[in-house]
């Protein structure tokens, strides 16, 4: 199915404004939240597309991707490894973070949105890796394989820290709930302030006997090697996000992302500019003059170019096609050929006796009046 654009889900322009956009979602998110539509599977959907719009809409980075390439430019679907990141949003933490960490029953004065939802777990830190490539590999892409050293979940306790499930017990500060309220009366009214369990970090139970393996931590250090699918078309700064793939969090929290931000090394005969390459060709005086077929390299061979009589240096032969591969695009930049007319420093008495001959000829000076007669009397002189 497939997806809706972001704007329409919003109800808003694309002109519009963060405060436009942030009232929107306030608006939809309240109306299509699950604890005001019990059991309906088409709120609980569009209270997850609005979530999801607003994360990118809300986001200048991810906006600006968004409005030049649509949903390809935000790297696939929904927990996905996309270049430049990708749609990974939790919508509840969404609508915590908008209306202040307080449940929907919070809201309205009731006693929902308390218990299990409450309870939060630290995610782990996220984790960046350099990685350089050639322009070869950014031509048409390609997998590379990287080794990450990182907190990986325990094996032995699968991330819970506790050496098994009889070694813990609910929080009796928070009672399970993973965080402590404080509710004030003022002027204004009733008011709740929502904070994180002190004794237990959020997580609604403490560990009585801790894992032997991880020492309590549900997570240890490990290497581990990560295949890394790099796409074409990639510049220097740009960068990947490959979701969950970071350190592990602790205590069974859940893992951060590993970014991969890309360098590209210096190519010995290409000078990169966008997707466009640029080779500098050296050609003689001879081949300047007369013209003809010289080979030419570029990322995938060698091809022939026509060098027309009469070329002067500097001049910029285009080659279509033969350049990068575009971002998230079939299409290819092109070869940009700059002409060099070599200048021999040290001639032979032979070669010597050739150009004193063309020096004394009339037409040797650049003509002003657009007469190209130079040329055929440089070609007399060398085939008389």
């Amino acid at each position: 199915m497939a997806q809706r654009d972001y704007y329409d889900v919003l109800g808003v322009e694309r002109s519009a404004g963060e405060a436009e956009i942030k009232k929107a979602y306030r608006k939809l998110a309240m109306q299509y939240h699950p604890d005001r539509n019990k059991g309906d599977a088409d709120a609980e959907a569009r209270f997850k597309e609005v979530g999801e719009a607003y994360s990118i809409l809300s986001d200048a980075d991810k906006r600006a991707r968004y409005d030049r390439f649509g949903h390809a430019g935000l790297g696939g679907a929904a927990g996905g490894g996309g270049f430049g990141g990708g749609v990974d949003i939790d919508p509840f933490e969404i609508f915590s973070s908008i209306f202040g960490g307080m449940g929907f029953g919070d809201i309205f004065g009731g006693a929902g949105g308390g218990g299990q939802r409450g309870r939060r777990t630290m995610k782990g830190r996220d984790l960046r890796v350099d990685l350089a490539v050639t322009l070869e590999e950014v031509s048409e892409g390609v997998t590379k394989k990287i080794k990450v050293n990182r907190y990986e979940r325990c094996v032995e306790c699968g991330g819970s820290g506790a050496r098994d499930r009889t070694a813990t017990e609910t929080c009796p500060t928070c009672r399970g709930a993973g965080e402590v309220r404080q509710v004030t009366r003022s002027l204004l009214g009733q008011m709740v302030n929502v904070s994180t369990c002190p004794t237990c970090n959020g997580r609604g139970e403490v560990v009585k006997d801790p894992c032997q393996v991880c020492h309590g931590e549900g997570r240890n250090k490990n290497s581990s090697t990560i295949e890394i699918n790099v796409p074409a078309g990639v510049e220097k700064g740009n960068y990947m996000t490959m979701r969950g793939e970071g350190h592990a969090g602790p205590h069974g929290g859940p893992s951060g992302d590993l970014i991969i931000v890309f360098d590209i090394k210096k190519h010995e005969q290409f000078e990169r500019h966008g997707d466009d390459l640029l080779y500098g060709l050296h050609i003689s005086i001879p081949q300047a003059v007369l013209g003809g077929e010289v080979e030419v390299p570029t990322l995938n061979g060698s091809v022939e170019v026509d060098i027309p009589s009469g070329t002067q240096g500097g001049k910029i032969l285009r080659l279509r096609g033969k350049g990068l591969r575009h971002l998230n695009s079939s299409g290819k930049g092109d070869l940009l050929v700059q002409v060099n007319v070599y200048i021999p420093t040290k001639l032979s008495s032979e070669e010597r006796d050739v150009f004193e001959s063309l020096r004394e000829m009339d037409g040797v000076q650049p003509p002003e009046d657009g007469d190209h007669s130079f040329f055929q009397k440089v070609k007399n002189a060398f085939f008389k």
